[in-house]
């Protein structure tokens, strides 16, 4: 195994922007989470997250990652289900795959405080981010894992605020859903400390 166990704890900085679409637009989602969640919908239209992250030295692992999550419910509990997923350590992908069912692959990346781009996926430039106070954060992710639905709780801290990010996604390519769409929100959570699975059992 060349990955650490879980959980893992990580740090470094994250620009998130948030979209609505219409339902027909959704992501498809594995089989084996019906029943266990649903899409979040508003009206005929639902939530997506995406997120360019820089994992920096200080955590179990550093790396730099581009996802794209539907924001669901289970019951009246919210869950996020990550759809797509591209970092470039074969220890995060390995591990993501074979710890929680999120369906990682590779990418080659370029990440920097004011620019961020992955291969033939998406690009984006970052301005006005303004990390303000330390907030806490907590959130459920449940993916397909086995055959079976897997949530694993997320917990973090991070000096959140608002940021202005503008996207240019390859129509061809994975995230091809979002081209010509706008966020209606984006926001940085710099200097992040997060804590992603289960403890580890003593003695392991």
């Amino acid at each position: 195994m060349g990955y650490p166990p879980e959980p893992w704890t990580l740090r470094g900085r994250m620009v998130v922007s948030v979209w609505m679409l219409p339902l027909a637009l959704v992501p498809a989602l594995p089989p084996e989470l019906r029943g266990a969640v649903r899409v979040l919908r508003l009206g005929s239209r639902a939530l997506i997250g995406t997120a360019w992250v820089d994992y920096r030295p200080g955590g179990d692992l550093s790396y730099r990652e581009l996802l794209a999550a539907v924001l669901m419910r289970a019951g009246l509990r919210s869950r996020v289900t990550i759809t797509h997923i591209w970092v470039d350590s074969p220890e995060s992908r390995d591990g993501g795959r074979e710890l929680w069912g999120i369906p990682k692959d590779l990418a080659a990346f370029e990440l920097s405080d004011s620019r961020a781009s992955a291969q033939s996926i998406a690009q984006a430039d970052i301005t006005r981010a303004r990390p303000l106070v330390r907030v806490p954060i907590g959130f459920k992710c449940t993916q397909e894992l086995h055959g079976r639905a897997k949530t694993t709780a997320v917990r973090a801290t991070a000096r959140c605020g608002p940021a202005s990010v503008r996207w240019d996604i390859d129509g061809d390519g994975p995230l091809g859903f979002l081209r010509g769409r706008r966020p209606f929100l984006s926001l940085v959570a710099d200097d992040f400390r997060m804590r992603f699975g289960a403890g580890r059992q003593a003695g392991s």
